[in-house]
């Protein structure tokens, strides 16, 4: 969101709590003024005669100071606790757009911070593998490349996330999924390989509605909590099945498998189990898969789950 926009936005909220404040505050007075008359004209006595300066044919209202006294004393302090109460309500109503964005704020740091500690994770490891090869003088032209390509999903990952994060992602892009694929095993190879994992994918021809570096992001997010919950020497495998309206990617691997009480848990943001795995990031990574499948007119389940492992389906419309 722009920030002109978000200043209308703070603008008509001042509004709004100003009209609240002006007109409960108004129904409050007049309603005492209402209530302060009503007594009076109920505890008056009409007195007669020429007394209080009247003239003999006039009449003169009589009111018992002793009698009013504490009812203007109780409207007054009825008065002051219901506009007290206006105001704490308008402050409310007021702040609100300011914690909606402070909610905003701290959410897009530690979804940022999540994605892209996978990236950085590979790129610190290409670059150990960079230093090797050159301690050992072996050609480093692929590795340098590789980095360049790092950096790049980097800035495509923020760029996403700001995108998302305004409303602007469009929902109708569309993309090759096993293009989108490669990306995500070309980001985690380092990882999986220093994780002892093996990686295959068997992607097949297919179109996705969803732009491409959204779904190398949700693949990134898959298949790396696989590799942190594979064994080593396990072996995560990625499958692409289709059908006239959908794509599915399903992604196994060879871990402990999840608790069932814990099955839509994962799915919770800084959810965390009890199992055994190489840890990164916050617990954010299914979560925000299913945020932004759901976005997409998409979902994510969990397919099978036992002790020889988990299958993680990710389901996203045909382009």
């Amino acid at each position: 969101m722009s920030v002109e926009a978000d200043r209308r936005r703070v603008r008509r909220a001042a509004v709004r709590v100003g009209v609240l404040v002006a007109v409960v505050s108004a129904a409050v007075v007049l309603g005492g003024i209402g209530v302060l008359v009503f007594v009076l004209l109920r505890a008056a006595r009409p007195e007669h005669g020429e007394s209080h300066g009247v003239r003999p044919d006039g009449d003169a209202v009589v009111v018992d100071l002793d009698r009013i006294l504490p009812v203007v004393l109780v409207l007054g302090l009825i008065g002051v606790a219901l506009l007290g109460l206006v105001g704490w309500l308008a402050a409310r109503r007021a702040v609100r757009p300011l914690g909606e964005a402070l909610a905003t704020q701290r959410a897009f740091v530690s979804d940022a911070s999540h994605e892209l500690r996978t990236p950085l994770t590979a790129l610190s490891s290409r670059i150990q593998l960079l230093q090797r090869r050159q301690a050992r003088e072996e050609p480093t032209a692929q590795l340098i490349a590789d980095l360049r390509r790092d950096v790049q999903v980097m800035d495509d990952v923020l760029t996403d996330m700001l995108l998302a994060a305004e409303g602007a992602s469009s929902t109708e892009a569309a993309c090759d999924v096993a293009q989108a694929l490669a990306r995500a095993m070309d980001t985690l190879a380092p990882l999986a390989d220093d994780a002892g994992v093996t990686l295959r994918a068997q992607a097949t021809s297919a179109r996705a509605r969803i732009p491409e570096i959204t779904l190398a992001r949700l693949c990134v997010a898959l298949v790396d909590n696989a590799v942190q919950h594979s064994p080593r020497g396990g072996e995560v495998d990625v499958t692409v099945v289709t059908d006239p309206q959908h794509v599915e990617i399903r992604v196994a691997d060879r871990g402990p498998g999840i608790d069932p009480a814990h099955r839509e848990r994962v799915f919770e943001r800084f959810a965390r189990s009890g199992e055994a795995g190489r840890r990164r990031g916050f617990g954010l990574g299914l979560a925000l898969v299913r945020e932004a499948a759901t976005r997409y007119g998409g979902a994510v389940t969990i397919a099978e789950t036992s002790p020889r492992g988990t299958t993680f389906a990710l389901r996203l419309p045909s382009a």
